[in-house]
């Protein structure tokens, strides 16, 4: 495609479908432990603080993606020539900025959206926020909020991107260039949507959405989709314009460093199918329509 970001001229069928089976197959395996062992509402607690399901999703779950690249390579011989793991500073820092920052924007612009929609759940004085953390911490709510949210746009997204490697490292940097023979429109979106599917498991054990939703767990699934195609398209830009999977790792991580923010002002038991998390369908639109200015470009 570009010199940064280079890619087959065939598709790789047989390199695609052994990074799908390992990727899949690891993480969904993990799935299936965290699920036996009590799920994510009752996993066993193995230190203090620490249940095994929140040890397997950032670890075990989220680097299948990393292991299915590596798999993939070895099986197929294909090598180590375009891992894409040094980063490219020269001419690419606004492309950093973009990923750093963009997400906090988009999720704003979102979570305004839903509270737009349904405006008697926003809550500026974040009474249910402070009432829940009354007694947890010494903290005083309200600075604990404003930590949070500094976090979220300082240092969070450089620490979750140290997690987010095992996606990016599979998805954006492996899967995708491998799809682009089909088109870079249909490469990106089905990226997209598989990176969607593989969540599913966990979204059946109430990630993101939780339990009390209409269609519970299939709509979740589906509205899933819908974001991760929007993001997808957002963290797949970042890897074009850069060529390694730096950018896309500090991008995935700094969304998930800010997704939580708007729940800090929510009255009453939000639709979490709608938002105000960029994962709601509301919220998510900001994502689907610059998905859809990135897309233009065949």
């Amino acid at each position: 495609m570009t010199e940064r970001f280079p890619v087959p001229e065939t598709l790789e069928r047989r390199r695609i479908g052994v990074f799908l089976l390992v990727t899949f197959g690891v993480s969904w395996a993990t799935a299936l432990a965290i699920w036996l062992t009590g799920g994510l509402t009752d996993s066993p607690e193995i230190a203090q603080g620490f249940t095994l399901a929140t040890v397997l999703l950032p670890t075990t779950y989220m680097f299948g993606p990393a292991v299915g690249n590596v798999a993939a390579r070895l099986l197929t011989g294909e090598g180590r020539a375009t891992l894409r793991i040094r980063p490219e500073f020269e001419g690419t820092m606004w492309t950093y900025v973009a990923a750093w920052f963009a997400p906090a924007g988009l999720t704003v612009v979102g979570a305004a959206l839903y509270f737009a929609a349904f405006p008697d759940q926003f809550d500026p004085t974040m009474a249910a926020f402070r009432e829940g953390v009354a007694g947890v911490t010494p903290m005083d709510p309200m600075l604990l909020a404003v930590v949070q949210i500094v976090s979220a746009l300082t240092i969070a997204p450089l620490i979750n991107a140290l997690f987010a490697f095992g996606e990016e490292f599979g998805w954006r940097t492996y899967l995708l260039p491998k799809l682009y023979p089909l088109g870079r429109r249909r490469a990106i979106v089905l990226s997209g949507v598989i990176w969607g599917v593989w969540h599913w498991p966990i979204i059946a054990m109430g990630y993101n959405y939780g339990f009390g939703y209409t269609g519970f767990p299939w709509t979740g699934m589906l509205a899933f989709l819908g974001f991760t195609v929007g993001a997808g398209a957002f963290l797949a830009a970042l890897t074009e314009r850069e060529g390694s999977v730096w950018p896309a790792s500090i991008g995935h991580g700094a969304i998930n460093a800010i997704a939580g923010v708007a729940t800090l002002f929510v009255a009453g038991q939000p639709n979490t199918l709608l938002g105000p998390t960029p994962v709601g369908l509301l919220a998510a639109l900001p994502w689907l329509v610059l998905a859809v200015w990135l897309l233009r470009e065949r």
